[in-house]
């Protein structure tokens, strides 16, 4: 039993690194591919939305599928926005269907990101995000335990695709994992969504200062919580 274990990881690793090394390989031997890989992570540079929508509107009847593509894309390439491909979306295909297509394309980057932390080990995790990072969410996920993943997914401020990987890198399973996932990311899915498919002009930078100014709120009080905490554990200590 354990040599099958063994041998379906040992398998998996060879899966997942050459399939990042064809990747990576693949951008310096094609240049229609470098070509493409270069408009992407320009239009994510900008940091508009309607730049993602007109790159993703491009490819006509394939749009769907190239924005499924990228939302997986910026989950391995942490920390690529995913917000703007989700007001993309929303612009492009209605608040609707936007959200679903970024609900479901961020599940499956999630998916992705724990199956490479789960199969790869840590090494390969920091590589792709940060070890400040990492650790920071090691730190949460000792503090809220079971709940971490849910709460992790409703507060907007804490890397979404940092979360996954370091819930690849613990011994929670992936349904459990997974189902927190859904359940935590769709309410911002939605409101993303149901915003982006406003969005015009000034109404743009009007949307995006109250995104970040209720994220810095919700990081005020998220703060004020930890630092309270830590005091009664101090408090305690000293009793």
């Amino acid at each position: 039993m354990a040599e099958q274990k063994d041998q379906s990881n040992r398998i998996g690793k060879i899966l997942v690194i050459g399939t990042l090394a064809a990747l990576v390989a693949a951008y310096f031997i094609f240049p229609s591919y470098k070509g493409f890989m270069d408009s992407i992570f320009a239009a994510f540079a900008t940091g508009d939305f309607t730049v993602m929508r007109d790159f993703v509107a491009e490819y006509g009847a394939w749009a769907a599928v190239i924005s499924f593509f990228l939302m997986i894309f910026q989950a391995i390439a942490a920390p690529l926005p995913a917000f703007i491909i989700t007001l993309a979306n929303a612009n492009l295909f209605g608040w609707w269907k936007g959200a679903a297509l970024s609900w479901s394309s961020a599940m499956a980057g999630a998916a992705v990101c724990f199956a490479i932390a789960r199969v790869l080990g840590r090494s390969a995790a920091e590589k792709l995000t940060s070890r400040a990072g990492l650790q920071s969410i090691d730190v949460f996920f000792e503090r809220y335990g079971t709940h971490s993943i849910l709460i992790a997914r409703l507060l907007p401020f804490i890397s979404f695709d940092l979360v996954s990987y370091a819930a690849g890198l613990t011994s929670m399973g992936f349904w459990p994992f997974f189902i927190a996932t859904g359940i935590g990311q769709l309410p911002a899915t939605i409101v993303y969504s149901y915003v982006g498919g406003m969005l015009t002009g000034g109404a743009q930078m009007l949307v995006t200062g109250l995104l970040i100014l209720f994220a810095l709120s919700a990081l005020v009080v998220l703060l004020r919580q930890m630092y309270r905490e830590r005091q009664k554990q101090r408090e305690a200590k000293l009793r």
